[in-house]
């Protein structure tokens, strides 16, 4: 197995709590599920639903089969699937054979796929026969192409991808991992360069796990929604998060705003997590389906910064508590959680919501600062502008076979962000950019996320970006793309701008397409729109009179 950098300081273990030995595993999760309630039902997505002691009897099952495959601890598994029962499953099997498991993003190229299953080197390859085209591409260019496993129920393929061995039952015996093993080992989108590898140990996730289930007050009568890509941590950690404390997963395999409101009410979905573009075209489409939130008690969304206006539109059209949070592969996710605090309710409505819609506090597992170029904290005024680092026990402890980037980005014990923010005097931080998106306008510092909260506020943008691209007056001009909901022209969002922001600030050009770039977890790439404004990649652009997607 390749090491992981040498250097980079782990956080500690939970340890006990009052007493109570806490799960130090992947699989010791799914064996503290059990003991909660072996017949809680687990699984209500179609079917008759399953339970925690058949879905641990069916994960022992599928990880005798991979030893049988040759499988050993330390060795990559990658999986290829939807959000499926499937996917939870493997997850928990992969653990019980201490294989590190390697989600594959199913939207990916064959020639994207072929670099991460380079670099990961998987032992063995599980995906749902409908990958099999783009797969077989892949592998058909390495050099030892790993063997493949197909889900389904087409011919060569079975429902779980091996035939079960006989059923274990309570005799099976979990691969003796450490804490400190890799556990996962996640590839970032790449939309920058080549796949980069972020392994996470058990303990990572396991700490993150807990923490998330004390500070979202998850519980066994929760339902949660795996909407979100399960290849991503938008939504993997939950899937640990809710088995600790014998929840109940319901599964989308593909995200269609309709299809996602209409599987939230028929199974009673209390949580979930979505990606900000998702929200909004659920937000879109809520009305016209008559959901008015049914069972839910809370949303989450991250990977963007929300406007106070997004968040009201949340909160009266779910009638649930919003929850915006930040974090990134590195960090397990999170980082920040914006939980209002008792003190908090007592403010203004308006108040309430900026606090919702702010980045948030530190998750319970980490240490932020937000410091300068010389690696000072900045004031907590809630102007200055500074990096993000990060320490504590849910942090990646390097990059996979990368130890100069790894370097790089781990200095002093403190994992470098990229991410730029302000932090108040309670110590809630509020992103205002990437490092890499900040626009250097005129000598002018603009914060692309101050003008799409701007955008935002126009009731005809259903999604936007702003980014900057080179300029021989001003260095980098503004210029942003939208997708509407409602008819609107590009002069009228830029006069909407100019009521908001500086006039250094507002886009020198505003975009309509009938959709945004995505990266595979569902994020606006504004590389590649970056790259489109300079005549590269393509988007496809609209008409202001074509109809709302």
């Amino acid at each position: 197995m390749p090491s992981l950098p040498a250097g980079v300081a782990l956080g500690a273990g939970s340890g006990d709590a009052d007493g109570v030995s806490q799960p130090k595993t992947t699989w010791g999760l799914l064996e503290h599920a059990i003991g909660a309630g072996p017949d809680e039902r687990a699984i209500v997505s179609g079917g008759p639903p399953v339970t925690y002691a058949a879905l641990h009897q069916t994960a022992a099952s599928l990880a005798t089969a991979l030893r049988d495959r040759g499988v050993q601890r330390g060795d990559r598994v990658a999986l290829m699937e939807r959000n499926t029962p499937a996917f939870l499953t493997w997850t928990f099997a992969c653990a019980g054979a201490g294989a590190v498991l390697v989600p594959l993003n199913h939207r990916l190229a064959a020639a994207e796929l072929r670099e991460v299953l380079a670099d990961a080197t998987p032992k063995l390859v599980l995906a749902h026969e409908d990958f099999r085209p783009v797969l077989d591409a892949a592998l058909e260019g390495l050099d030892a192409p790993p063997p493949a496993a197909w889900l389904g129920t087409g011919a060569g393929s079975s429902p779980m991808g091996l035939g079960l061995a006989e059923l274990p039952g309570p005799a099976f015996l979990p691969a003796p991992c450490e804490p400190d093993d890799v556990c996962h080992l996640y590839y970032t989108s790449g939309t920058t360069g080549r796949p980069k590898g972020v392994p996470l140990t058990h303990r990572n996730v396991v700490q993150h796990a807990l923490a998330a289930t004390s500070e979202l007050d998850l519980a066994g009568d929760d339902v949660w929604g795996h909407i979100a890509p399960m290849f991503h941590l938008a939504d993997a950690w939950a899937s640990l998060a809710i088995t600790a404390v014998a929840g109940q997963h319901a599964f989308l395999p593909e995200f269609e705003a309709e299809a996602a409101l209409a599987m939230m009410a028929a199974r009673g979905v209390t949580v979930s997590n979505l990606v900000p573009v998702m929200l909004q075209r659920m937000l879109a489409a809520a009305p016209g389906c008559g959901f008015t939130g049914g069972s839910l008690r809370l949303v989450l969304s991250g990977g963007a910064p929300i406007a106070p206006a997004a968040v009201r539109e949340v909160l009266e059209t779910f009638g649930c508590e919003y929850v915006q949070t930040y974090g990134l592969t590195e960090t397990s996710p999170y980082l920040t959680l914006s939980v209002l605090e008792p003190k908090h309710r007592e403010l203004s409505e308006e108040a309430q919501l900026a606090r919702r819609a702010r980045t948030g506090r530190p998750f319970e597992t980490v240490e932020l600062r937000v410091v300068d170029d010389d690696g000072r904290p900045v004031p907590r005024d809630d102007r200055s502008v500074g990096e993000i680092i990060a320490r504590g026990s849910t942090v990646t402890p390097g990059y996979w076979n990368r130890p100069e980037e790894t370097a790089q980005a781990f200095r002093d014990g403190w994992f470098h962000t990229g991410d730029l923010a302000t932090i108040d005097k309670e110590g809630w931080l509020n992103i205002v950019d990437r490092k890499k998106d900040m626009i250097l306008s005129g000598g002018e510092n603009v914060y692309s996320t101050e003008v799409e909260n701007a955008l935002y506020e126009h009731p005809a943008v259903l999604e936007c970006a702003a980014y900057g691209v080179p300029s021989a007056k001003w260095g980098e001009e503004v210029r942003a793309a939208v997708v509407l909901s409602a008819d609107a022209t590009a002069e009228a969002l830029k006069e909407h701008c100019r009521a908001h922001l500086a006039g250094y600030k507002v886009p020198k050009q505003i975009e309509l397409l009938s959709e945004l770039p995505k990266t595979g977890s569902g994020k606006i790439s504004k590389q590649r729109l970056r790259d489109g404004a300079d005549g590269g990649a393509s988007v496809s652009p609209r008409s202001s009179q074509d109809p709302a997607p």
